[in-house]
């Protein structure tokens, strides 16, 4: 039996929520000269490339990609990212991930980001789900939704066309 998907961000909603974020983004790093967007594999390295996107277009900011990799059903094993420690040690970082759920995820991101001085640390997400276990807080947030446990948000980035739905 198939569940029935509830759209809650439909394309044009979540490219608004994209633009929104990335001038939020933009805002709160206007006197940086270097910005890491790291992004948690998969959805959250997506958006993490359409933020970059919108702030080459709103600002002179040349943000850096980076892609985290984190195992979610076993978050302390080692995180790895695609740029070494010294890439952004002092630099300014924007965690970038789709849901914030339980805040696991960010959580353990975090804490690998931690392990060398920064100038400035933020999260971003796409939905915030306000179910979280973990003291963490998305500084960016596109939406925030009250859920039941027993739901769950998806998030479709990949292709043409993004939607966001609860089924």
């Amino acid at each position: 039996m198939d569940t029935e998907k509830n759209i809650i961000l439909n394309h044009q909603q979540i490219q608004h929520k994209i633009r929104r974020i990335a001038y939020q983004i933009y805002e709160s790093n206007v006197y940086e000269d270097d910005i890491i967007l790291a992004g948690i594999e998969d959805n959250g390295y997506i958006l993490a490339k359409k933020l970059k996107q919108q702030l080459e277009k709103i600002s002179e900011l040349t943000p850096q990609l980076c892609k985290v990799t984190i195992d979610k059903k076993n978050p302390l094993t080692e995180i790895k990212t695609s740029l070494k420690k010294e890439d952004y040690t002092n630099k300014s970082i924007v965690l970038i991930d789709d849901v914030l759920n339980s805040g696991s995820t960010l959580i353990y991101g975090v804490k690998h980001f931690l392990e060398v001085p920064l100038k400035q640390f933020k999260t971003a997400v796409l939905v915030n789900r306000n179910h979280k276990k973990y003291p963490v807080k998305a500084d960016f947030k596109g939406i925030s939704l009250s859920t039941s446990l027993h739901e769950h948000v998806e998030i479709v980035l990949s292709g043409k066309t993004h939607e966001a739905f609860l089924k």
